[in-house]
């Protein structure tokens, strides 16, 4: 089921499930561990999210290994998307960075060690306009953001690392985020808590450095031990 509506003002925290202006919650609860996870930016073109999976992926590390030998191509600009093409180097034999301006906003470090990378093929001031293919990524097109000019390019795979957007609308106001929208957490040996006692965040929601599958398992865990013992702690009878 997905929650509509929290109220986390008063305990027990009240949880909305459909309509979000109904009367009376759908759920109280003394504790609570949000784990909405977080979603990747997209380019919004047709065939996107059908592509996902057959040449179209937001995770190298996830899918890099499937391009051993291929030229592929990577959009974005800052530290992940030139984390993300030179670790695809170590199995397709070209990436091309795509990047809409004409230059990175990446750290020089990472700068350094793209620009300097053979296997790295930089497309400046370009953006991808289209997605070709019916069941399998047949190939790109980019337009010059200068000129307005296209061109075809025959990539067997298009990883976009655009960024990452956390699902935290649904708690604006109520619990402490940074400006990217990622929840804050860690409070004494609860590295869980966020600002709200009794309120836990784990996975993806609050972590914007690892987004990995396994390392959002391990914080599930910590939160679930963390409401655990704040449970125990609190709440009697």
């Amino acid at each position: 089921e997905k929650v509509t509506r929290v109220d986390f003002s008063q305990r027990p925290f009240k949880i909305w499930v459909g309509d979000p202006q109904a009367a009376e919650p759908t759920y109280l609860a003394q504790s609570v561990i949000v784990s909405t996870g977080a979603r990747s930016l997209m380019l919004d073109l047709p065939n996107e999210h059908e592509l996902i999976g057959h040449g179209v992926s937001t995770c190298a590390t996830c899918d890099g290994f499937f391009f051993r030998g291929h030229e592929i191509a990577v959009v974005g600009g800052g530290d992940s998307a030139i984390e993300e093409a030179t670790f695809l180097t170590k199995f397709a034999d070209k990436v091309i960075l795509i990047h809409r301006r004409d230059e990175l906003r990446a750290s020089k470090i990472m700068q350094d060690r793209a620009l300097g990378n053979p296997k790295i093929e930089m497309r400046w001031n370009s953006r991808v306009v289209e997605i070709r293919g019916d069941t399998k990524l047949a190939g790109i097109v980019v337009e010059d953001t200068r000129t307005g000019e296209r061109a075809d390019l025959d990539v067997s795979g298009l990883f976009v690392a655009i960024g990452h957007r956390p699902n935290t609308d649904l708690f604006a106001g109520q619990l402490a985020m940074e400006d990217s929208g990622y929840l804050v957490t860690g409070s004494g040996d609860q590295v869980t808590a966020t600002n709200i006692d009794g309120v836990f965040a784990c996975g993806d929601v609050q972590d914007h450095t690892y987004r990995q599958a396994i390392t959002a398992a391990g914080s599930g865990c910590s939160a679930a031990i963390d409401a655990e013992r704040w449970l125990e702690a609190n709440v009697h009878g």
